[in-house]
C-alpha cells in the first residue's frame, strides 16, 4: 500500500443545531403579521462558538430575525436563509437534494467572485427548511450546512497541540492578535511565523499574492479558522475554507498545508487549539463539478427533519394571546388583506351595562382582538342570570357579586391578558328625582361616568331602560366619542351608531347618504323626554323579557358595526346610505368590511332586518347643540334639573312648543271641518 493511501482522510465534525424557544415565538409573529401566505425565502442569522468546552453547536434564537446580528464574545455569526412552507405536504415533498445543490451552486458562484477574501464570514452559510403548525404549535424543521463533496484531503500526521508549534509567548500573541481582528475577519485568517515573531493577518493581507510568492512562505504560514469542534477532528467550517483556498490557488494540489484550529477557553486563552498538517492530493475533483452535502441528521441518527413541540413549553400567556388572535390574522392573510388588526388592540371600550347584552358584547369584543374593556353596572348577579348572561356562573350568584366586578374577573379567566375592570355605579336618569339625601351620591356617580367616558374611545349603551341611556349619550356627544347603542324588545332589537360630534364633516352632503358626523342618536326620533319607565310596572314589565337569541344577535351586530366602522377609511366619518342596495354597496361609502349602516332593526318573528338611516334632529333632547351648550354652561346643576323634572328637557329644546303647535293644528283642523259641515 502506497504512503498516499495510508494517509487518513479528514473527517469533519458536523454542526448540531440548537433552536431556542424564542426563535419559534418570533417565527410565529413573523408568519402571522408579515409573511402570511408568502413563502419568500428570508435571510436570518445563526451562530456557533469556538469555545472548546461546548462543541459543534449551531444556535438560532429570537434575535436571528434581526436586521443585524448581535455580537457576543467567542461566537461567530453566520448568515443563512429560512424557507417556511405553508403546508406540511410542501415541506415533505420538496426535493431536498435539489434544494441543497441549487443553494450550493449559488453559493459557489459567490466564492468564484473572490468576495470571501475581503469578508471571510461569507464562506459560512446555512439553510432552515420548516413548516409551522400554528394551531398546535408544532414546528417541523431541517437544518442544512451546504458544503461541496470535494476536495477530499488527508491528514499527513496526527493533530498536534498548538504548544508543539508555538511557545507560550507566541501563543499569547496569537490570542491578542486574533482578538484585535474585526468580527467578520475572525472566521478565517492567516497566522505567520517569522523567526520568533508571529502575526495574525486578515486573509486579504496574504491571499492577494500569486501562488509562487506564497509557496515560499508555506512552512511559516498557518491557515487559521474558528473551530467549532472540541474533538480530534476539525469542525465543519474547515471544509468550506479548503474548497475556497483550492479554487483560489489550484496549485495547492499535491502540497502540504498547516491548519490552525483556533479553540478558546472561558478566559480567552487558546492553549487547547490544534494544528492539522494536511496533504492535498494532486488529482482532485473541482468543487464546482461535485455535489453538495450538509443536511443534518435527526435525533435518531437518520437524515430527516426534527419536530419542536412548543405547546407545553411556550408561555401559557403567550399561547393564549397568540392563539386567540389566530382567526383574525388568518382573515387578513387571504380574505381581508387590508384589515387593520392593531386598531382593535388599542381601542378602549366602555360597556354600560353588564347584563345579557353586556356579556355577549364583551365576548365578541375579545374574539375580534379588543383588549381594553371596562364595565359599569350597579346590579348584583342573581340566580336568573347565568343561563342568559354568559360571563356569570352559579358561584357568582351564591356570593351575591356585583355584575361589573364579576364580569371583569370572569373575562380575565377567559383571556388573562385583557385589560379590564368593573365599576359599580348607578347612572342617574331624567325623571328620577334626586332629593337632598341622594345629591352627593348622584354627583359622585356622574363623575365616575364622566371620567370613564373620557378615558375610553367607544361607549356601548347596553342598558335596560330608555332613560338610562340619556346621560351617557349627552356626555359622549360632548366629548366626541363613538357610541354604539343596542336595545331589545321581546322579539326585536335595535343596534345603531350615534353621529360623532366634532368629527370632520364633508363640505357637501350626498343625496344618497348621510355623513357620520350628521347621523342621529338614539333619541333623535323622539319628540318627548324620557321619564321614569319603571314606575308602577309589574315584574314582567320591570325585567327585559326577550327571546333568548335576541341578545346574542344584537350583541354580535353591535360589535360587528363597531369593527366595520373602525376598518372604514373614514372611520368616525363613515357615511350611512339612505337605501343600502347593491349599487350603494359598491360605492365609495364601502369600507374594508363593507358599508357601515346607521342602524339595524331586526324582527325575530318574521326573521327580517331593515337598515333605517336618519339625520340629527336639531331639537334632540340628548345630542342637539342646545342641550350640549346647556350642559357645558351649567354642568351638574343642569343635570340635576333634568333628573328632577320629566319635562325640563322638552322646555329647553322647544319640544313643548312643538307639542302645543301640533295640538293647535289638530284643533284648527277640527274647526275647519265643522265649518264646512
Amino acid at each position: 500500500m502506497s504512503s498516499d493511501e495510508q494517509k487518513d482522510i479528514i473527517q469533519y465534525v458536523p454542526f448540531m443545531s440548537f433552536v431556542h424557544p424564542s426563535f419559534w415565538h418570533t417565527l410565529t409573529e413573523v408568519k402571522l403579521d408579515v409573511d402570511k401566505l408568502n413563502e419568500t425565502t428570508k435571510h436570518i442569522f445563526g451562530r456557533f462558538t469556538y469555545r472548546e468546552d461546548i462543541g459543534s453547536v449551531f444556535e438560532v434564537d429570537g434575535t436571528s430575525f434581526n436586521s443585524t446580528p448581535q455580537e457576543e464574545q467567542f461566537f461567530q455569526n453566520v448568515t443563512g436563509i429560512i424557507m417556511n412552507k405553508n403546508t406540511v405536504e410542501e415541506f415533505k415533498n420538496i426535493d431536498k437534494a435539489g434544494l441543497l445543490n441549487s443553494v450550493g451552486q449559488q453559493f459557489w458562484t459567490n466564492i468564484k467572485k473572490k468576495l470571501w477574501i475581503a469578508d471571510p464570514s461569507s464562506l459560512l452559510n446555512f439553510i432552515i427548511l420548516s413548516f409551522a403548525d400554528l394551531k398546535k404549535f408544532h414546528y417541523y424543521y431541517w437544518f442544512a450546512f451546504p458544503a461541496p463533496t470535494h476536495p477530499i484531503v488527508h491528514m499527513k500526521e496526527k493533530s498536534k497541540s498548538i504548544a508543539e508549534h508555538f511557545n507560550n509567548q507566541q501563543t499569547e500573541d496569537i490570542a491578542t492578535g486574533y482578538k484585535g481582528l474585526d468580527s467578520e475577519q475572525k472566521s478565517f485568517c492567516i497566522v505567520t511565523k517569522k523567526n520568533d515573531k508571529v502575526s495574525v493577518l486578515p486573509l486579504c493581507k496574504v491571499l492577494h499574492k500569486d501562488y509562487c510568492s506564497l509557496s515560499n512562505e508555506l512552512n511559516n504560514l498557518y491557515f487559521c479558522f474558528a473551530d467549532s469542534s472540541n474533538t480530534g477532528n476539525p469542525g465543519w467550517p474547515l471544509r468550506l475554507f479548503l474548497a475556497a483556498l483550492l479554487d483560489h490557488y489550484p496549485d495547492f494540489a499535491g502540497k502540504v498545508a498547516q491548519i490552525l484550529a483556533l479553540r478558546c477557553s472561558n478566559g480567552g486563552g487558546i492553549h487547547n487549539s490544534q494544528i492539522y498538517t494536511i496533504h492535498i492530493p494532486k488529482n482532485i475533483q473541482p468543487a464546482d463539478s461535485a455535489g453538495w452535502v450538509g443536511w443534518e441528521r435527526n435525533d435518531k441518527g437518520n437524515f430527516g427533519p426534527k419536530l419542536a413541540n412548543m405547546s407545553a413549553s411556550m408561555d401559557p400567556m403567550k399561547l393564549i394571546d397568540t392563539s386567540s388572535d389566530l382567526n383574525i390574522k388568518l382573515m387578513k392573510w387571504r380574505l381581508v388583506p387590508d384589515l387593520d388588526v392593531d386598531v382593535m388592540k388599542t381601542t378602549k371600550c366602555l360597556l354600560l351595562g353588564a347584563g345579557t347584552l353586556g356579556c355577549h358584547v364583551a365576548r365578541d369584543l375579545l374574539a375580534w382582538g379588543f383588549r381594553h374593556i371596562t364595565f359599569i353596572d350597579n346590579g348584583k348577579v342573581s340566580y336568573s342570570n347565568p343561563t342568559r348572561q354568559v360571563l356569570f356562573t352559579y358561584q357568582d350568584c351564591i356570593n351575591g357579586r356585583g355584575k361589573a366586578e364579576a364580569a371583569a374577573e370572569n373575562l380575565r379567566n377567559i383571556m388573562p391578558t385583557v385589560i379590564t375592570k368593573g365599576l359599580p355605579a348607578h347612572i342617574p336618569m331624567p325623571g328620577h328625582p334626586v332629593g337632598d339625601s341622594l345629591r352627593e351620591e348622584t354627583i359622585s356617580n356622574v363623575k365616575i361616568l364622566t371620567d370613564a367616558i373620557t378615558e375610553h374611545d367607544v361607549i356601548f349603551l347596553l342598558l335596560d331602560t330608555r332613560e338610562a341611556r340619556w346621560l351617557p349619550t349627552l356626555i359622549a356627544a360632548h366629548y366626541g366619542k363613538i357610541v354604539i347603542n343596542a336595545a331589545l324588545g321581546f322579539d326585536s332589537y335595535l343596534v345603531m351608531r350615534h353621529g360623532v360630534a366634532g368629527a370632520t364633516a364633508p363640505a357637501t352632503v350626498h343625496c344618497e347618504r348621510i355623513p357620520g358626523t350628521r347621523l342621529g342618536c338614539y333619541f333623535c326620533n323622539d319628540v318627548t323626554a324620557p321619564r321614569d319607565s319603571m314606575k308602577d310596572r309589574t315584574l314582567d314589565q320591570q325585567c327585559t323579557v326577550t327571546r333568548p337569541g335576541a341578545a346574542a344577535v344584537a350583541g354580535a351586530l353591535a360589535v360587528e358595526l363597531l369593527v366595520t366602522m373602525l376598518q372604514h377609511p373614514l372611520r368616525l366619518d363613515a357615511p350611512a346610505a339612505y337605501n343600502l342596495n347593491e349599487e350603494t354597496e359598491n360605492s365609495q361609502s364601502e369600507g374594508v368590511l363593507g358599508p357601515v349602516p346607521h342602524s339595524i332593526r331586526g324582527f325575530l318573528h318574521s326573521y327580517q332586518t331593515i337598515l333605517p338611516t336618519c339625520p340629527k334632529f336639531k331639537q334632540c333632547i340628548a345630542c342637539s347643540e342646545t342641550v350640549i351648550d346647556k350642559y357645558r354652561a351649567e354642568g351638574i346643576e343642569f343635570l340635576l334639573k333634568v333628573f328632577n323634572s320629566g319635562s325640563y328637557l322638552e322646555d329647553v329644546t322647544g319640544l313643548s312648543e312643538l307639542h302645543l303647535t301640533a295640538e293647535m293644528t289638530d284643533v284648527l283642523t277640527l274647526s275647519d271641518e265643522e265649518d264646512e259641515e
